[in-house]
């Protein structure tokens, strides 16, 4: 199927070309997710290089992501009209300058301002690497392909967390953060040498024209099968990102008691977890599309019940439970994912970048949201500082999840039956959604418009 009515098809897809090209762009996103959480074990070292204190500290993490989820719709509507290759490309760009910036930053603002460079190249990444997806792999592999995507560059996690702690500790801030950088123009030559942006033969790109982007934005906006992936997406994912980036190893040794070395090795099993339950959840999505939202609900209701149960032990938790815990916790991120196969579902090929980065929007914004809540519960509660923390502390801020999954859990419901109204008014779409077609007549087929 050609997604654009009357191109021509160049190349063979879902096959070694598409894993290639995939693979190098997969690469791009696992440096992405380096650079993102490669202050997670430098913040010792960099509250001393910079001078600050623990709020300040953790403004470098919710700046990043804040300027990340602000440049979805900016990056899907660019990614609409240059393709993903020159997104890749200027993602990388802007992660390079950012962390050789911040290998020579010495005060708390230059460190922020490079952060948010970091943060714009790392928002261009990864719905770049989603649209390829969607265009170089068959239907019946594409939801699959997605959640190893996400999960594989998780692995950036890993590496930061142990590779750069030893390249801190042996050879400094600057060297380390410097060496790091230059991955980047290193895969920049394999982005340039391998990426193509479609199999399909590509006319003419049109100029952005304001009126007719605000018309195409308000009409992906209004499509319920955006709102039901921005649902999907909200609700999962800000659990592990939380957990991941930043209040997971303070509930854990200041909460429940553990050495700093067993909570970071919980951390480590939640990308592990992860990378497990991605394919799980993919290959299942993929047979069942007509159940997508109905998983993503059983996956956000087995993370609150697991936080309901340690959040209410009168005690710190059993290491047992908390390895439960962490990886159940860690579905979210595959979970999470569900939500991009869910709006490529409901438009067309030359919309996928701004559906998509409306949809990325949710997470993150609900990850800010949940940050902010629990740092505003925790300064009001124990005032003193992180040093005063205790069980009964995080019992409360870590509670503020629940307001969020709550509201996420009503969202998807409710988007749901509204995008299935919608499937059910287009003849033959319902029939195909239950046959296991993630593309639908008459919704997301160019070529049946």
């Amino acid at each position: 199927m050609c997604p654009v009515t009357g191109t021509v098809q160049l190349h063979n897809i879902g096959r070694r070309r598409a894993y290639a090209i995939w693979g190098t762009a997969l690469a791009v996103y696992v440096l992405a997710i380096f650079h993102r959480t490669s202050l997670g074990v430098a913040g010792l070292i960099a509250a001393d290089r910079f001078g600050i204190n623990a709020s300040q500290l953790a403004t470098f993490t919710v700046l990043q992501l804040a300027v990340y989820a602000a440049m979805q719709i900016p990056v899907g509507v660019l990614l609409d009209r240059y393709g993903s290759r020159a997104l890749i490309l200027a993602g990388l760009a802007c992660m390079t300058a950012g962390q050789v910036w911040f290998s020579q930053a010495d005060s708390f603002a230059t460190g922020l301002a490079s952060r948010a460079l970091v943060g714009a190249g790392d928002a261009m990444v990864f719905t770049s690497v989603l649209r390829l997806v969607a265009l170089w792999f068959l239907v019946r592999q594409a939801p699959i392909i997605t959640q190893l995507t996400g999960m594989v560059g998780q692995m950036g996690a890993v590496i930061a967390a142990v590779p750069l702690s030893a390249a801190l500790h042996t050879w400094g801030w600057t060297p380390t953060y410097a060496g790091a950088a230059s991955l980047g123009l290193v895969l920049a030559v394999g982005v340039i040498a391998m990426i193509k942006d479609s199999p399909y033969e590509q006319g003419a790109a049109e100029k952005i024209k304001i009126r007719a982007l605000r018309h195409s934005l308000t009409e992906v906006w209004r499509d319920p099968g955006t709102r039901l992936g921005l649902s999907v997406h909200f609700t999962a994912q800000f659990a592990p990102t939380v957990f991941a980036l930043l209040w997971g190893y303070p509930f854990l040794v200041s909460g429940q008691g553990l050495s700093p070395t067993v909570a970071s090795t919980l951390l480590t099993l939640m990308t592990f977890v992860a990378l497990v339950a991605g394919p799980v959840i993919g290959r299942y999505t993929a047979r069942q599309p007509y159940y997508r939202s109905v998983i993503a609900l059983g996956v956000v209701g087995a993370i609150s019940l697991v936080w309901a149960i340690v959040l209410l032990l009168p005690d710190p938790a059993p290491l047992w439970l908390l390895v439960v815990l962490v990886s159940v916790t860690a579905t979210g991120g595959p979970g999470s994912m569900i939500a991009f196969d869910l709006a490529r579902s409901f438009h067309r090929s030359d919309r996928y970048g701004r559906a998509s980065g409306v949809v990325n929007m949710g997470g993150f914004i609900a990850s800010l949201l949940t940050m902010a809540l629990i740092g505003l519960i925790l300064d009001r509660l124990a005032p003193a500082g992180p040093e005063s923390y205790t069980l009964d502390d995080f019992r409360i801020a870590m509670s503020a999840q629940f307001l969020l999954w709550g509201f996420g859990a009503a969202m998807i419901w409710r988007y749901r039956r509204r995008s299935l109204r919608k499937v059910a008014d287009v003849p033959g779409a319902m029939d195909a959604l239950r046959g296991g077609s993630t593309l639908l007549p008459g919704i997301s087929r160019d070529d049946e418009d």
